[in-house]
């Protein structure tokens, strides 16, 4: 039979083991502070109504929004576009005809690149550099930016607070920018969509099956019961959900 021994610990291991369960404690007890006090994007909007946003990001191209936007005016649903700068400046009729249709007009930023790798003021600079060009081109002030990429970091969320944004992000992507297939983009939409969400699109040219895709989700949403709502209206419906 195996005999087991125990041999007394001495003053010095036993200060030695307490202090590395001290450590251990502080360092899970930083790690929680981290993960539970970092600062989200809005992803959704908590409720219980059948109400949902679709949005769609444009950064390049002229053939895909004209399609979108006669799609939407045909149903009838408002939607919030998200531009960046310099496709508003160099295209100006299309975001005036977001605007004058009633839809919303928010922010893509300007240069398409991750902002979590400026610094706070650089991040200012980009975010107010095309709220500018947003605001004379359309004649509205946007209040809601999706970050190029979807990319964030505490610093950007609190750069775009600071310059009066809410960074908007999504609860279902419809990886329209993948262009998987138009029966894919559509089914992916119908199953994920829920109550107070934020779905993902793009109006961009490099998304080449937005189009096709659009009226099967909107009838198929509409047959779900669901209404469709700017993002900032639907901000008023709910807690927001980061």
């Amino acid at each position: 039979m195996k005999v087991i021994c125990f041999y007394p610990l001495s003053t010095r291991a036993k200060l030695i083991i307490a202090l590395s369960l001290s450590l251990i404690v502080i360092s899970a007890s930083i790690a929680y502070v981290q993960a539970t006090s970092r600062i989200k994007p809005i992803y959704e909007v908590k409720t219980n109504e059948k109400v949902l946003a679709l949005t769609f990001d444009i950064s390049w191209g002229t053939q895909t929004p004209t399609p979108v936007l006669d799609i939407l005016e045909e149903n009838q649903v408002k939607a919030t576009f998200f531009l960046s700068g310099p496709w508003a400046q160099k295209y100006p009729e299309i975001p005036r005809r977001i605007a004058n249709n009633g839809h919303e007009v928010a922010s893509h930023g300007h240069r398409h690149i991750n902002l979590s790798t400026l610094s706070p003021d650089e991040i200012k600079q980009e975010i107010m550099q095309a709220h500018n060009i947003l605001q004379e081109v359309t004649g509205t002030s946007p209040k809601l930016i999706r970050t190029p990429n979807g990319d964030y970091a505490d610093h950007v969320i609190m750069a775009a607070n600071e310059c009066g944004y809410q960074v908007i992000q999504w609860g279902t992507d419809s990886l329209d920018w993948k262009n998987p297939g138009i029966e894919a983009i559509t089914n992916r939409v119908l199953t994920r969509a829920h109550p107070g969400d934020i779905i993902l699109m793009h109006a961009s040219d490099t998304c080449k099956q937005t189009v096709d895709a659009l009226p099967a989700i909107i009838n198929g949403l509409k047959e779900q019961g669901y209404r469709f709502v700017t993002v900032s209206e639907l901000l008023t419906m709910g807690e927001w959900s980061r």
